[in-house]
């Protein structure tokens, strides 16, 4: 333990050096990726610090409690006493800290929406689901943009994509992705029985073309005019764009913007996140040892979630707990969901280490 601190420590104040180095300062990306690096080590710096100064108490401790005088030996063991409820307590955080992290965590992610079955009560629950997500983002301070949108009629939601930019999007809401089931009576409902409907969301983190490459051959762009009166650029440019990645079948619809350049940008963005998640889904499938995401996350198919309004509760089917009050969880209090989820990984991801330890 005491090694691995004291490498941790090593390495952060290296990077520190160097990010004042006049060949970092000077390379802008270069400057964002070590800052970065040294943002996420901060706490494992500041444990390991802490950490190794009670171990230099504890120490100290035991050679004043060799001294011949009483009064000394008294003080030593009372040093050592906290030195050794300190470092108990500095253990469990820095189990924590040490957990093995996710590559993507800090990543922006695509969020999509689709309506499963229920008709038009799906579509509905589906609109509700965006809403409550855009309100959390801006309660988080975390950037939206749609990048896709498909609406019934009466503004429901038949599909939308957004793109979220924030500090660690995706580590909080990666634990979204899968079935949302809601429990309820419609409002056209005239018998007053409960209906049940189902939505998929999925989360994809941001990927660029260093992390998935695409062979250019394997792709079709097609280019359209808009067609639709809200479109009233529509008989002066092609900006409807769509990409078919022919290998996986995927096709990417890109309209939202009067820019055909923007426009053929965001759909590779989003190919690339959808390769990238799809890799992702097999890698975990495939992956028999140890690995951060231990609830499980990203497959369309599984129940993941039910939203009970007759008895108003909300119940994660993962880890089998349960909240109350979902008008407020639809508003935006999100807070308590996400962060129990996290935890709950972490607790499961710890359990499984201590076990592989054994």
């Amino acid at each position: 333990m005491i090694e691995k601190l004291q490498s941790i420590i090593q390495k952060y104040e290296e990077l520190r050096e160097l990010s004042v180095s006049p060949e970092v300062i000077w390379d802008q990306k270069e400057s964002i990726r070590i800052n970065k690096e040294i943002a996420n080590m901060q706490e494992k710096y500041d444990l390991a610090k802490e950490y190794l100064a009670c171990n230099d108490n504890l120490e100290e401790a035991k050679e004043m409690m060799n001294e011949d005088d009483e009064e000394i030996q008294e003080m030593a063991k009372e040093q050592k006493k906290e030195a050794e409820s300190k470092m108990q307590e500095l253990d469990e955080k820095l189990k924590v800290a040490l957990l093995p992290q996710d590559p993507n965590d800090d990543k922006n992610i695509f969020l999509e929406i689709r309506p499963a079955a229920g008709g038009e009560e799906s579509a509905l629950f589906a609109a509700e689901l965006l809403r409550m997500y855009l309100a959390f983002a801006q309660k988080k301070w975390w950037r939206n943009e749609i990048v896709e949108e498909q609406l019934t009629d009466i503004w429901w939601v038949k599909f939308v994509m957004v793109k979220i930019f924030g500090e660690k999007v995706y580590s909080l809401m990666k634990f979204e992705s899968g079935v949302h089931r809601v429990q309820r009576i419609p409002d056209t409902e005239s018998q007053w029985r409960v209906h049940t409907s189902t939505v998929t969301v999925a989360i994809m983190p941001e990927v660029d073309d260093v992390s998935i490459k695409i062979d250019p051959k394997d792709v079709t762009l097609d280019t359209y005019a808009g067609s639709s009166s809200g479109w009233q650029n529509a008989n002066k440019n092609q900006t409807w764009v769509r990409l078919h990645h022919k290998p996986s079948g995927l096709i990417v619809d890109i309209w939202d913007s009067k820019s055909q350049i923007k426009n053929k940008e965001k759909a590779w963005e989003v190919l690339r996140s959808r390769l990238y998640q799809i890799e992702l889904d097999k890698q975990q499938k495939e992956q028999k040892e140890l690995r951060w995401d231990q609830i499980g996350s990203g497959d369309r198919s599984e129940k993941i979630r039910t939203y009970n309004f007759p008895q108003d509760r909300i119940t994660d089917h993962r880890i089998k707990k349960s909240w109350s009050n979902i008008p407020s969880i639809l508003s935006w209090e999100l807070d308590n969901i996400l962060e129990t989820m996290v935890v709950e990984n972490q607790t499961l991801l710890l359990e499984k280490i201590e076990k592989n330890e054994e």
